[in-house]
């Protein structure tokens, strides 16, 4: 193979574990992974986000070191060392927002040292960043990372919005656009509460598969 076509192959893959682990793998609304962050913390959006920029730290770091590593980690012990490189930068991330913003360390709560256990993080570890160049472990451990971001962010913004009418704080419903129908909003506290999570996320799931998977597909059952 020419020189040429090699060089143009390797960023075409990258761009590609990219772009399928942000959407056509993604890790909420297709593998439906990392669902007890997911429905904990997604009650606003500044929550999601700042749960999602965590996930995307850790993400990007654990797969970076353990394709570094992958050669060198004996394969018997590799997951207990894998767990040990993730708690690492959880840690970090851990002692970066409680010292960044406590605010937001306490509503995320016991879910920032959670992240060690996310099943999204170790099973990108096991599945693509232990048998793959840093390069490509690192696009899909972003595009893994973004992917949980954005799900988590539109998830945490509808509930927030019907549940309060706001969203980061700023009133949305009771003075911008219910007024203009002529009627009061009243927020429904359904939609913070676990069983709103379960209905928005449903939706988005179902949403999400019969646009990109298309109407037959979803009907008769099939993932792929």
């Amino acid at each position: 193979m020419p020189p040429s076509e090699g060089a143009t192959k390797a960023p075409s893959r990258v761009w590609t574990d990219f772009t399928n682990a942000l959407k056509a793998e993604n890790p909420v609304l297709r593998l439906i992974l990392g669902m007890c962050p997911t429905l904990a913390v997604s009650t606003s959006v500044r929550n999601a986000l700042g749960m999602g920029v965590a996930v995307i730290f850790v993400l990007v770091g654990s797969n970076a070191m353990v394709s570094l590593l992958r050669r060198a980690i004996p394969d018997q012990v590799r997951i207990p060392v894998y767990i040990v490189i993730i708690a690492s930068f959880v840690t970090v991330v851990d002692l970066g927002i409680a010292a960044l913003s406590p605010d937001l360390y306490d509503a995320l709560g016991i879910f920032i040292p959670l992240i060690v256990v996310n099943c999204i993080i170790l099973a990108r570890a096991e599945a693509f960043a232990g048998k793959n160049p840093v390069g490509r472990s690192i696009a899909d451990g972003l595009g893994m990372g973004l992917g949980f971001t954005w799900a988590l962010v539109v998830l945490g913004g509808i509930r927030e919005i019907l549940g309060s009418g706001t969203v980061l704080g700023f009133v949305v419903f009771d003075r911008m656009m219910i007024p203009l129908l002529g009627v009061h909003y009243v927020p429904m506290i359904a939609f913070v509460l676990p069983a709103g999570a379960f209905l928005v996320l449903g939706f988005m799931v179902a949403y999400f598969n019969y646009r990109t998977l298309g109407p037959k597909k979803v009907e008769t059952g099939h993932s792929h």
